[in-house]
């Protein structure tokens, strides 16, 4: 049996810097997904990136200097 995935997803203050970030982490070949911002994180409307736990601290390294992360949010 394997062990479950734990994911997390990053917050971004548009959808165009989701995007943003979706495309760098294409770019650099992250695991990765675009989601709807979950409902007990936020009531707006908009998308988030989920990623993996494991993976956090490395997509930040990525994205901190060319996108602003507004938030993070447990799945």
């Amino acid at each position: 049996m394997s062990a479950l995935k734990e994911f997390v997803v990053l917050l971004f203050n548009s959808v165009s810097h989701a995007m943003m970030a979706e495309k760098i982490l294409k770019t650099e070949g992250m695991t990765h997904k675009l989601i709807p911002v979950p409902r007990h994180l936020s009531s707006d409307c908009g998308v988030c990136l989920r990623i993996e736990r494991v993976d956090e601290e490395r997509i930040r390294e990525l994205l901190e200097p060319k996108v602003e992360i507004s938030g993070k949010g447990d799945l």
